[in-house]
């Protein structure tokens, strides 16, 4: 398949934006960590042999330099027979845990053929993801209160069992206040959901589901690593301002305030996810040497073989 064909190259791109971000763990600037990931993500793409869109990732054109939305990416841009792939990126998820050296900070992307990831613009999605258990059981249109419920049910645990991920912010305090009437554990997170979900989706892990809105382009990441793992994702674009709504509706065809399940924000089998570290977390944090090299270690999830793997390899830095 095209894009499985294509995933040395693109684990070079979260590779190269990990090591470009980690000299700045622990040093207060996210910004410079997000430019160097962007700056090095980016440089990786040029050499890349496709025809490569950004789907969704920096922002918009006007506010992001690099990895804008539509922006053209790959070596082989109108070549008859080039792959024509969609990426969704994020080269530095987690900037703020970068900047004081927190866990899970990772760089990822998502790429799929052309049309088959949700193409949108910068903006928010409400989102729910668990395990495998329960696909199909849980809805963004139930109250809090029935998917807490649907969860303890089917993983056979009582409330106080249950272990929820929401991300520590003021928009989240209905959703923090369910919660806890409801007698779950709420698992605050500064930032980092796409961890978070993958979390939830590993029967390894004591994390059961990710509730709360997050960021778009970390969604679309997000559903195509639980397509592959064939666990629950679904998410509903929250728009910031009026002028989001309006792309959004140029953009997307139908209802943009429809709920979208996993499948439809990532279409194809033909699709991988790949994330690298930057700081320790859901795989460990780039490791630098004195020889001029980095250990880099990711985790690569290929939908269409079904193949979940951790790997690590060595980069000149």
């Amino acid at each position: 398949m095209a894009t499985t064909n294509l995933m040395d190259f693109f684990l070079q791109a979260t590779e190269a934006a990990a090591v470009a971000a980690s000299p700045w763990r622990g040093k207060g600037d996210g910004k410079a960590a997000d430019g160097a990931a962007v700056e090095a993500m980016r440089a990786v793409f040029d050499k890349v042999p496709f025809d490569g869109r950004v789907a969704i990732g920096e922002g918009e054109r006007d506010d992001a330099p690099m990895l804008w939305i539509g922006e053209p990416l790959g070596s082989m841009q109108g070549v008859s027979g080039a792959p024509r792939i969609d990426i969704a990126v994020d080269p530095l998820e987690c900037t703020n845990h970068v900047a004081n050296n927190l866990p899970n900070a990772m760089a990822v992307l998502a790429a799929a053929p052309r049309g088959s990831l949700l193409h949108a613009p910068d903006c928010y999605m409400n989102k729910i993801a668990g395990s495998k258990e329960l696909l199909g059981e849980l809805s963004l249109d139930a109250e809090n209160s029935y998917n807490l419920e649907t969860a303890c049910r089917i993983l056979a645990k009582a409330p106080s069992e249950l272990n929820v991920v929401v991300m520590d912010r003021p928009r989240h305090a209905d959703l923090i206040r369910d919660i806890n009437d409801f007698g779950a554990n709420v698992i605050r997170i500064g930032d980092g959901d796409v961890s978070a979900a993958l979390n939830a989706a590993d029967p390894e892990s004591d994390i059961d589901l990710l509730m709360g809105i997050g960021a778009a382009p970390e969604g679309v990441i997000t559903a195509t690593a639980l397509r592959g793992l064939d666990a629950t994702f679904q998410g509903r674009l929250v728009f910031k301002n009026e002028g989001h709504r309006e792309r959004a509706e140029r953009m997307i065809e139908g209802d943009i305030e429809r709920l979208w399940d996993r499948d439809d924000l990532c279409s194809s089998d033909d699709s991988i996810f790949i994330g690298s570290g930057v700081c320790d977390g859901r795989t460990k944090g780039v490791e630098f040497h004195q020889d001029g090299k980095a250990s880099v270690y990711s985790e690569i999830i290929d939908v269409s073989s079904g193949i979940h793997k951790f790997v690590s390899s060595t980069r000149k830095f």
